[in-house]
């Protein structure tokens, strides 16, 4: 009888072998972002990836193309499907490997990535007349993919998040100037419409960028100066959790002091965070949110970023950052895809002086420089800010003006595609002469032409008396017989009026690069 339950060394090895070949063979998989209600771009090639055994054979079918390849030696793989025709019609896609999986729902439209800070982060919800927009909300064709929040010190292969289909019960987590943007799209092209929203409140350029493509920047040098010591010795989360609860404590008893005298209760102290996970980190947002959705195909970017660089002591190396950004992510993704960017709204107190020294304005002429990139745009956010909110409400108007860039510039559909921009000038007599362009109807919004100031050499701004002609605006005052230098809508939140023909206003800017 024991004989009969004596198994050999070499079975026993066998059955081993095979429950380990079975233990260790991996299902064929897709990142996040390709997963059901997707939209693929169209009229362009679009890649698709993912992970299965090492050298397995996989096969994609979809609207119907087949493709093969098979997986490297550590299971990657990826196929690019031939250009695709638009098309509101659900379709499968398909993935056969070792077993089979199936991507539900799948349209064909137009793609587009948003990025940037809380600005872009700030949902429907929060935006004007929600109850409103809540209730128009059916637009199936329309899908938002959320990435999750991940600042990484590495660059991550996949992240978290789903596509989730435009309903009066989604839109309202949807990023509000990505959504309203992409709506605009929606109702112009008729086509499917794509939203990528990669964003994250309080943070940086840098973080948004790779340290290997901002490394050699200069401005570098005072960003890693910040980092390094924190960054120096091994981060005592212990230790850093316990001076946090005291942090915490001591709050709390000012919150009921302030409330007990009336008073508006003090921020609660932030969290503890390891700073080589800290979201402002360089690199880690791009690392951990915009590595892991590489290479899938959109037609162009948004982007609405910038406060938290104004307060920067490297503020007017922005526009370098941006372009350097801008330049890595489109080689990174493959093409030289069109990219646009907010120019930061009015907010703070009103402007009183002709010219006043604030942050915001050093950020917004580093963006109008940032437009010498090729294939880029601004959206210029005057008019649409808050005195006393950083997050502006009218997430709409931001909206339509990125669109309206987009259908001009990119579609080739509308008539303007930003405000007037200043080009050029010269000093004739007592008088500068501004030429502009994107000025097609020059004119004042508001009946009277205000916002500009002008200095002799001694550097100091009075406002001026303006008018218009065709494309131009004339300068002068009498308190400056010899005229240097022009400024225009010069603060935080200025004083403004020139807009072009369809009602966009003019940015901001200066011809004296004075300190």
């Amino acid at each position: 009888m024991k004989t009969r339950l004596r198994f050999s060394t070499t079975a026993i090895l066998c059955a081993a072998l095979v429950l380990t070949a079975t233990a260790l063979r991996a299902d064929v998989r897709l990142p996040a972002i390709i997963s059901d209600h997707m939209v693929l771009q169209a009229d362009m090639p679009a890649p698709l990836w993912g992970w299965a055994d090492a050298n397995e054979k996989v096969t994609v079918n979809f609207a119907g193309q087949t493709k093969s390849t098979t997986a490297d030696a550590t299971g990657k793989w990826k196929i690019t499907l031939d250009k695709l025709a638009p098309s509101a019609d659900p379709r499968p896609l398909t993935v056969q490997g070792n077993h089979s999986l199936t991507v539900a729902d799948v349209l064909v439209g137009e793609v587009w990535l948003g990025s940037g800070q809380s600005n872009m982060a700030m949902t429907v919800s929060r935006s004007l007349n929600y109850d409103q927009e809540q209730a128009a909300a059916r637009s199936p064709q329309i899908r938002m993919f959320t990435v999750a929040r991940s600042p990484q010190p590495e660059p991550q292969a996949d992240c978290t998040g789903a596509w989730v289909i435009c309903a009066p019960e989604t839109v309202g987590a949807f990023s509000a100037a990505a959504y309203f943007f992409g709506r605009d799209l929606h109702a112009a092209l008729k086509q499917p419409v794509g939203l990528i929203n990669s964003s994250y409140g309080g943070t940086a350029i840098e973080a948004w960028t790779s340290t290997a493509a901002q490394s050699k920047l200069p401005v570098y040098r005072e960003i890693d100066a910040r980092w390094a010591p924190l960054l120096a010795n091994p981060y005592d989360k212990a230790a850093e959790d316990a001076k946090f609860q005291k942090r915490r404590d001591a709050h709390k008893k000012l919150v009921v002091a302030a409330k007990a005298d009336g008073k508006t209760p003090p921020r609660a102290p932030r969290a503890p965070v390891d700073p080589r996970f800290d979201q402002n980190r360089p690199g880690n947002l791009f690392n951990g949110m915009i590595e892991p959705i590489i290479p899938y195909a959109f037609r162009g970017a948004i982007w609405y970023q910038g406060e938290a660089n104004s307060a920067r002591t490297y503020a007017d190396q922005y526009g370098i950052q941006l372009a350097t950004m801008i330049r890595e992510w489109r080689s990174r993704f493959g093409h030289d895809f069109p990219f646009a960017w907010v120019q930061l709204p009015d907010f703070r107190k009103p402007q009183q002086e002709p010219v006043e020294a604030q942050t915001w304005p050093i950020i917004r002429e580093q963006m109008l420089q940032a437009l010498a990139l090729p294939n880029t745009g601004m959206a210029i956010g005057l008019g649409l800010g808050e005195v006393n909110d950083i997050h502006p409400k009218n997430k709409q108007g931001i909206g339509d003006r990125l669109a309206a860039w987009a259908l001009h510039d990119v579609y080739q559909r509308s008539n303007e595609s930003s405000g007037p921009l200043p080009a050029s000038h010269r000093i004739v007599g007592n008088e500068i002469v501004v030429t502009f362009t994107h000025a097609d109807g020059l004119q004042t919004k508001d009946g009277e032409l205000r916002g500009f100031a002008i200095a002799g050499a001694d550097k100091k701004f009075v406002w001026a008396k303006a008018r218009i002609e065709g494309n131009q605006v004339i300068v002068s005052s009498a308190e400056v017989a010899e005229p240097a230098a022009v400024r225009y809508a010069w603060a935080d939140n200025p004083v403004w009026s020139l807009v072009n023909g369809a009602g966009l206003p003019a940015s901001p800017f200066r011809t004296d690069d004075w300190k």
